[in-house]
């Protein structure tokens, strides 16, 4: 873990006709982390991307690709994404029914593992597997689709994940996706968080990518 606060912009919400040119502006920008969300439409109701872009994207940039798994039996394709470039795989809780050994799989094959929470999942999931984690990502909206209202509920969940690893001794990451702009890096932040992803706030933003990234990071800084 870093006490810098990282900006993570999700792809999510690019222009995919120039994803490549997108994901190097983020990256000039000072971006810290590309993240790449992967939907399946059965454990969210929305289809996205996989391995084949995400290997698109290690092409073009030099920075840690962050893959968040909203998929079932995300441990058939663990491998898959290790082998696309991926640094950071991400993996929810609901979705594997051995979460231990799918973590222990994912470290195994040279990448970060976290688990994400989804608005509803208490952080008391983590309890066996802390050991085994890099990060946690708190969603702060309900997964599937971008653009949505941050919920400002899952506030506390952020401030008792952090809780729960400092009191461990662990440096572990606490990153948040879902509603995160300038208006809610402050939040957030004071609440524990240090990985930002945004999607919508960057991509589709009047400011434009390097505008959104620097409003986002001076919120965050300014918490």
């Amino acid at each position: 873990m870093t006490n810098k606060v990282l900006i993570a912009p999700s792809i999510l919400s690019a222009d995919f006709t120039r994803l490549g040119e997108q994901v190097a502006a983020a990256e000039a920008a000072g971006a810290d982390r590309i993240h790449v969300d992967v939907m399946d439409g059965r454990f969210v109701p929305n289809i996205t991307m996989g391995p084949l872009v995400v290997a698109a994207v290690r092409r073009v940039t030099a920075l840690p690709l962050d893959v968040h798994l909203m998929i079932v039996e995300p441990e058939r394709y663990v491998e898959a994404f290790a082998e696309a470039g991926t640094n950071w795989l991400t993996i929810h809780e609901e979705a594997s029914p051995h979460l231990h050994r799918t973590l222990q799989l994912i470290r195994g094959l040279g990448m970060k593992a976290g688990v994400a929470l989804n608005p509803h999942t208490p952080p008391v999931v983590l309890d066996y597997v802390w050991d085994l984690l890099d990060q946690v990502l708190v969603m702060t909206v309900n997964p599937g689709f971008g653009a949505q209202r941050f919920l400002p509920e899952t506030l506390a969940k952020i401030s008792a994940v952090r809780q729960g690893g400092t009191a461990r001794g662990l440096a572990v990451d606490v990153q948040v996706d879902g509603g995160i702009d300038p208006s809610t890096a402050s939040r957030v932040v004071a609440a524990g968080a240090n990985v930002l992803v945004a999607g919508n706030a960057i991509f589709a933003s009047p400011l434009g990518i390097a505008g959104s990234i620097q409003a986002i990071r001076a919120a965050a800084e300014g918490a």
